[in-house]
This record gives C-alpha cells, structure tokens and sequence, in this order.
C-alpha cells in the first residue's frame, strides 16, 4: 500500500525525520533545488504538512496542497500557522501541549529569580574577578519574599507556574479570558487592572492577533517604578519598543525575557540594558521535553496516517472525521 504524501517545510529532530520517513512519503521543502516546480508536481498528493516555529505555515503555501488533510504543528504555541485559513478550509492543526508544561514552568521561575535576584549579573561580577578585587556583589534592591505576582493567561503552563508559585507564599492573581472555576486566584478580567494591583507579571498567555502588543506603554506603566515583567509566552505579546523605553527610564524596574520580536535578531538597545535578563527561547529546551514534543507531533500524523482522531487538535480545529 503506498505511503500517504507529507511535507516538511524546515528540518526536524532526526527522530522525528526518521519516524515520519517510516509513515510517510516526505518531501523536505528546503531540500527542493526548484522548489515552486517540484511542489507543484506533488501538490494534489501531499494530505500532511509536519512543521515548527519559526518556520510560517502561510495560506500561500497550503493553498498550493487541495488534498491537504492535517498540520502537525512542535510547540504548545501555534500562531505561526494561519489558523484562520485551516479552520476556514476544514484542515486539523495539532499543537503539543502538556508535554513541555513542566519544563517552561521550570524555566520560569528560574527566570523570575534571576531577574529578582540579578543572579546573572552577580555570577558576571564574580567571573570578572570584582569579588577578590572589590568585595561582595551588592545587595540586591528587590526580593521575591516582599512582591505579588500576576500571571497573564492561566492555561496549562501558567497553572504549572502557580503551583510552583505557591511554594513562596506570595499573593497570586490572573487575568484571562475569562474566571476559571476552582482557582483561588483573584481574577482580574483586563490586563491593566492586573498590572495596578500586582508588581510583578508572568506573561504566559498564547500569541496571536488577539494578543498582540497586549503589554503596551499604559500596562507597563500601571505596573509601576518596583514591576518586574516575565516573558515566556511570545515576544508579540509585549510592545518591545515601549519595554525597552519603560526599562530605560525607571517605568518598570526590570525584565526577565525568553522570547522576543525578530527572533533571533535582538535590538542592541535591548541587549545593553543591565536591567534586563534574556534567554535565548530555551524554555523548553531539554532534551528530554523535546524529545516528548516531537514524539507528539508524529503520533497525530501516525493517528491520521491510520485513520483515527488526532490526539491533540487545537481548538479552532476540531476534529470531525477525516
């Protein structure tokens, strides 16, 4: 029986190369020596696109693919695939959520630490050799022991963030769509009023046109003088012209950042500010956990390849049969 048509648009993990090679016919779009012409002679077999951020999953490109079916899409977050377009056209996109919850929480509240602490810059000073030769580091002027946190967006990852949070025994608030039932949290139900009431905001919430820019200049400046931005979620979601002015001049005090507009292009304004503490997107770079995330990605493309429901279609695209 012949193997149905995938397209892969830009590389993937060799495990996941090496299990889609075993379900599927593959064409690897960046290996096309003309790739319009060579599409074009595959376009009405391909039932399957396998795909990952950064790489934009645009309606240009599906719109080429009649018979296309499924995109399997690496990330909990999926905004670089035109959802509006496969919803539209009955097309399932799959995301990978759960898998990665764990690890981006982890991460975020190292990140948090970090930040509070000004630890990167404190293990900097040591390296330079200023302990021997200046004395101890200063003390730091924030602590995490005195401040109430906000998170933007308490889905999977930001209850993870939480329940971590909890730990410390500070007050937690949330804003989101809408008040979830069992959650202690107070709830706020605009990202400003969140920012008047906490002093330091966990930004977790998915990206997209619905949230872009939703941090602007008014919310950074409602966080006031002692607000801390954390963000793990996508770099849209922050207005980075107004957090590198509102860093710059004292609106906020400091910024811990994993995620950024122009990946993985950063504005030397950005990167000289001492008061900002930047990632690389590493929030859910383990080994282990992408290894989890890309297993995802092949089992909803295995589910279609044998006709069954996709494990995890994103909301916007529900499965209704194939």
């Amino acid at each position: 029986m012949p193997r149905p048509h995938l397209l892969m648009p830009i590389a993937m993990s060799p495990k996941v190369e090496q299990q889609l090679d075993e379900l599927f016919a593959v064409t690897r779009l960046w290996q096309l020596q003309n790739p319009d012409q060579e599409l074009a002679a595959l376009a009405d077999k391909i039932e399957a696109i396998a795909t990952t951020f950064p790489y934009r999953t645009s309606r240009e490109l599906m719109a080429q693919l009649p018979k296309l079916k499924i995109v399997s899409s690496f990330g909990v977050g999926y905004d670089h695939n035109d959802v509006p377009w496969l919803a539209d056209k009955g097309v399932i996109l799959t995301n990978t959520p759960d898998v990665l919850s764990d690890e981006v929480a982890d991460t975020t509240i190292a990140l948090l630490l970090m930040t509070i602490r000004e630890l990167g810059r404190a293990e900097r000073y040591l390296r330079a050799g200023e302990w021997e030769a200046s004395g101890p580091y200063p003390l730091s002027a924030a602590s995490l022991q005195d401040r109430s946190i906000g998170i933007l967006g308490l889905g999977r990852i930001g209850k993870a963030i939480g329940t971590r949070l909890e730990g410390f025994g500070r007050p937690i608030a949330y804003c989101g769509r809408t008040r979830q039932e069992g959650i202690a949290y107070d709830y706020y139900k605009s990202v400003e009023a969140l920012a008047e009431t906490v002093d330091t905001l966990i930004v977790i919430t998915p990206g997209g046109a619905q949230t872009h820019h939703l941090i602007n200049a008014q919310v950074l400046k409602a966080l006031g003088p002692r607000g801390i931005v954390i963000n793990v979620a996508r770099g849209s979601v922050i207005d980075q012209d107004a957090l590198i002015a509102a860093l710059r001049d004292g609106t906020i005090y400091a910024a811990g950042l994993d995620v950024f507009d122009n990946e993985p292009h950063l504005p030397a304004e950005l990167l000289a500010l001492p008061n900002a503490v930047l990632l690389p997107h590493v929030a859910s770079a383990s080994h282990y956990t992408r290894d989890l995330m890309g297993q995802l990605v092949v089992d909803n493309l295995k589910a279609f390849a044998a006709g069954a429901p996709p494990l995890t279609p994103v909301r916007e695209t529900p499965f209704a049969g194939w």
